[in-house]
């Protein structure tokens, strides 16, 4: 796709809420943008140029600043100390109830590569765009790039487009559904100790599977999209 159609998808995502895949359009967009005005000879292209990338940009900030206000504010619904070596702590069990229809967009800002994405795909059935915020696997960059690359294909076949950064000074640990909910969990989404034996009952339900020792914060928020 070209410039122009990125960002009337980006302009479209807008106008209906969806925020999350609003914000990637149009940094998409802006930068194909910014690629034109370095090939363009004629001033009075490059002065519109400029003037089309300082609207898009503006409006992207602008979206960015309520997305990064949205992870850090809200009233506290919840929260859940889970002791060392604890059981019965699904993801389902822990925030389920907060996967529903209304869900159409998700931000992850996760440290560490996680593929257990299925529970939110299985409960949210109108979610439409993930966004992950990860950090790059130094030790094998290549797996990595394999597993996201699967991973979007996967959720593609399904009408969900996954949108995937990296951000190597990346700290923070949390979820934020459009429906108006923040999840956010001390260690991450890794909080399962490994199984021991390997063929155990916490092999495939995580409800038998022990944890690490961790907190979690349920917030609400309002609605962003």
């Amino acid at each position: 796709m070209n410039a122009k159609e990125i960002l009337m998808k980006a302009v479209v995502c807008d106008r209906s809420g969806r925020i999350l895949q609003a914000l990637t359009h149009y940094q998409d967009g802006i930068k194909i943008l910014m690629d034109l005005v370095n090939e363009e000879t004629d001033a009075g292209r490059k002065k519109v140029y400029h003037s089309r990338i300082k609207e898009y940009l503006d409006r992207a900030e602008q979206i960015k600043e309520r997305i990064s206000r949205f992870g850090h504010s809200g009233s506290l619904l919840h929260n859940i100390s889970i002791e060392d070596g604890a059981t019965g702590y699904s993801y389902y069990t822990l925030f389920g109830k907060y996967l529903s229809n209304e869900v159409q967009e998700v931000l992850i800002e996760e440290p560490y590569l996680i593929e257990r994405y299925q529970v939110i795909i299985k409960n949210c059935a109108d979610l439409k765009f993930v966004r992950l915020v990860t950090k790059t696997d130094n030790k094998n960059p290549e797996n990595q790039m394999i597993t996201l690359d699967n991973i979007k294909a996967d959720l593609s076949l399904r009408e969900i487009t996954l949108h995937f950064t990296f951000e190597d000074t990346l700290h923070d640990r949390k979820i934020l559904l459009s429906s108006g909910y923040v999840i956010k969990i001390g260690r991450g989404l890794h909080i399962y100790k490994p199984n021991n034996p390997r063929y155990t009952l916490g092999m495939c339900d995580y409800d038998f599977r022990k944890c690490l020792q961790t907190d979690v914060d349920i917030l609400r928020i309002k609605k962003i999209s």
